[in-house]
């Protein structure tokens, strides 16, 4: 099943993955809500899924369907490259994280091992994990993680610079919502300002100074 918000993007996949003779494209959801009803429906063996979507989000998505059925293997596929978004897909359940700048025939070979269970992670990005895991800058990460996977997507388009209608639109919330998640995240994080989520998320990797 291919879990994103642009038809242009799944006609793409479509045509990459269908030079695999292994691999048929079962069903597509162009929502995290579609894509839970779909993967109960269709039962795909493998997952491809965007983190960017309108709705409760891909990363909640993998969460609501692996609640239902822990057995499913969901490949992340999305634009992000930032290890913080890799670690918590992880953390989720999903079984791989690769990123739409990857070449493509990384994409079916991700499928296919997914198929097979087994985690699979692009190979710069591992290096990166591993890297991260004896890094200092490591501990700084945690505190991301009392952070539910929506407010995540707030927060990261906040700290890229987004107002928060920019956002509400970026993610199809309403604004009063995106409003709330706002004052949330702060709370969390114990910070008042923009600025600070920007340093935070500067500290975690997720944007560049």
């Amino acid at each position: 099943m291919l879990v994103d918000d642009h038809a242009v993007v799944r006609a793409g996949y479509r045509m990459l993955l269908a030079q695999s003779d292994k691999i048929n494209v079962l069903c597509e959801a162009s929502s995290g809500e579609e894509a839970c009803q779909l993967y109960h429906e269709r039962k795909p063996r493998v997952i491809i899924m965007d983190l960017n979507l309108p709705g409760i989000g891909g990363l909640a998505a993998t969460r609501r369907i692996l609640a239902r059925d822990p057995s499913a293997r969901i490949l992340i596929f999305s634009m992000y490259d930032e290890t913080v978004y890799v670690n918590r897909a992880l953390e989720t359940g999903a079984k791989g994280y690769i990123t739409k700048s990857s070449a493509p025939e990384l994409l079916v070979e991700a499928v296919l091992r997914t198929s097979n269970n087994e985690t699979y992670i692009q190979p710069e990005l591992a290096q990166r994990l591993v890297a991260q895991r004896y890094s200092k800058e490591d501990d700084s990460i945690s505190v991301l993680n009392t952070l539910t996977a929506r407010e995540f997507d707030v927060f990261c388009l906040l700290a890229r610079g987004y107002s928060t209608r920019q956002a509400a639109d970026e993610l199809k919330l309403g604004l009063k919502t995106v409003s709330n998640y706002s004052s949330l995240i702060k709370e969390k994080l114990n910070v008042g300002t923009n600025s600070e989520l920007v340093l935070i998320a500067i500290q975690n990797g997720i944007v560049e100074f």
